[in-house]
Formats: structure tokens, C-alpha cells, sequence
């Protein structure tokens, strides 16, 4: 099982355009998003410290192909207080991110120490990140005055378009951090991570403004909220995939980085059950 997700995850980082490097500014967008967040989980920035949250946030980074956030997790779980500290599973995280490439993880490995298998940890630790509810306001006033101002603009917008801005926030941050320049490999854009056809779809002609961004986001979340009659599970499904794949199997996608992106935005959204929007 060790071997095979080093296997796929060679592979993640060959189709991101990523190289086996450590340094968070050559990630993807949503990658550094992640690997942020966690951070800010980690060290209580603008919210409170939350080492489980900050875990489950590292090693989403890492599937989608960051030896970074693989090495974080082995960090994190060979040195965290109370049942969360697990030296066998550290080991084996950082054991991965040097395969992968990170030249520090090494540092922290334990000899002493055998590796544990790695199985779906990533999930495990999001279900148990899941119970406490993310303080979206919190996240955000730790942010540099840009971002807030980003994020402002998110909510001001998000009131005319009819959109929650809960919602249309927790996207912002889960795509790109609010980050009006980010680019990823498949060339998605700007604050929302617009693809060029979504761009041309809702009259986006500006995609690094963050107004023009932001403004074509929304009129595209407006358009999922009316087609999926409010469910915020398969809007934000289709956000990532695209609304064919959500009707082709009449509900979230099968897909890993769908069911794993669905997770984090709606937890960054303050999602609960009975809520539609």
C-alpha cells in the first residue's frame, strides 16, 4: 500500500507540473492554499490552534502531490501532545515526502522507530478535524490587509448575486487563498481559479482583477445553486468537476479530489446537513 501511493502520488506531481521540491511557491494554488491553511491551523493564526485540523490540511497538500505537506504531517504527528502523537505514522509520512523529494524530511525521521502502513489517513484525520466547526471570520482577519479586502469584496458581491457568502468565501479561500494572482497547471485563474471557458461563459475579461474574477465566480455559483435546486454538496461538487460529471452519477463525483475538495470547503463554510445555501 506504501509503495503504490508513492506510485500515484509520482504521478500527481508529473500532471500538476510540479517538481519534488519543498518550497510552497512552486505548489498549485489550491496545494498552497491547503498547506496555508494548515499552517494557520497549526500556529493559531487567526484561529485557534488546532494541531488535528492543521494535519488533515497538510496531508490533503500532499495528495495532490506536495512532498511538503506529507512532510509537515510527519512533523506534526512525531512531535504533537496527547493521542495525536504517533511516531510509527510520523515516520512513515516522512519517510514518503523523501521519497518524493523533500530534502529536509530525513531530519526528522526516527530509526528507533519502525513505519506504519498508510492506508486513508488523510480521511481520517478530516472526519476527526470535521467535528469542530472552522471560524471562517477568524481565518480571515488573520489575513494581510489585501486578502481581507478580497474577502470583502467576496461578501459584498455574494449579497447581490444571491449566493451565500459563506460559501462563495470558504471557495475563495479553498481555491486559491485569495490570492488574485494564482495560476495553476491547467490554467485556471485569479481569485476563484476561473478556467478560460468559464471565463468566456459568465464575461470574465479581466481574470487577474479580482472584482471581474469574483463577480464571473458568483454568477457561475448563482447558475449551480438554481440547477442543483440549493444542495451546497453538489454545487460545490460541481465547482471542481464541472456540473456534467455531478449529473452523470447523480451526486458527488467518485473522484478523490472532488470528495476530498468537497470536504474542505464545506467545513471551511461552516456547512451543516439541514443548511442549502
Amino acid at each position: 500500500m506504501f509503495v503504490g501511493l508513492v506510485g500515484s502520488l509520482m504521478v500527481a506531481i508529473a500532471v500538476s507540473g510540479g517538481s519534488a521540491q519543498a518550497e510552497s511557491d512552486i505548489e498549485a494554488p489550491r496545494v498552497t492554499a491547503a498547506l496555508q491553511q494548515g499552517r494557520a491551523a497549526e500556529l493559531g493564526i487567526g484561529i485557534r490552534r488546532n494541531l488535528l485540523l492543521a494535519v488533515a490540511l497538510y496531508c490533503e497538500a500532499g495528495t495532490m502531490g506536495s512532498p511538503e505537506g506529507f512532510y509537515r504531517v510527519g512533523r506534526v504527528l512525531a512531535s504533537a501532545p496527547g493521542p495525536l502523537r504517533n511516531p510509527a505514522m510520523a515516520n512513515a509520512y516522512l519517510a514518503l515526502a523523501a521519497r518524493l523529494g523533500h530534502h529536509e524530511a530525513l531530519r526528522h525521521y526516527d530509526s528507533r522507530v519502525s513505519n506504519a502502513v498508510i492506508g486513508d489517513e488523510c480521511g481520517v484525520y478530516g472526519s476527526g478535524a470535521g467535528g469542530s466547526r472552522f471560524d471562517l471570520d477568524g481565518y480571515l482577519a488573520g489575513q494581510s490587509p489585501t486578502k481581507q479586502k478580497i474577502a470583502l469584496l467576496i461578501r459584498n458581491a455574494a449579497r447581490q448575486y444571491n449566493v451565500d457568502p459563506r460559501l462563495a468565501l470558504a471557495i475563495a479561500i479553498a481555491e486559491s487563498n485569495l490570492d488574485a494572482t494564482a495560476v495553476s497547471p491547467r490554467n485556471a485563474q485569479g481569485v476563484m481559479q476561473l478556467i478560460p471557458a468559464t471565463q468566456e461563459r459568465f464575461g470574465v475579461t479581466r481574470p487577474f482583477d479580482p472584482e471581474h474574477n469574483v463577480r464571473g465566480a458568483l454568477a457561475y455559483l448563482r447558475w449551480l445553486d438554481k440547477r442543483f435546486a440549493g444542495d451546497w454538496r453538489l454545487i460545490v461538487a460541481a465547482y471542481n468537476s464541472g456540473e456534467g460529471a455531478v449529473e452523470r452519477y447523480s451526486g458527488v463525483p467518485p473522484f478523490a479530489e472532488t470528495q476530498q475538495y468537497v470536504r474542505r470547503v464545506l467545513h471551511f463554510s461552516g456547512f451543516a446537513p439541514r443548511e442549502k445555501g
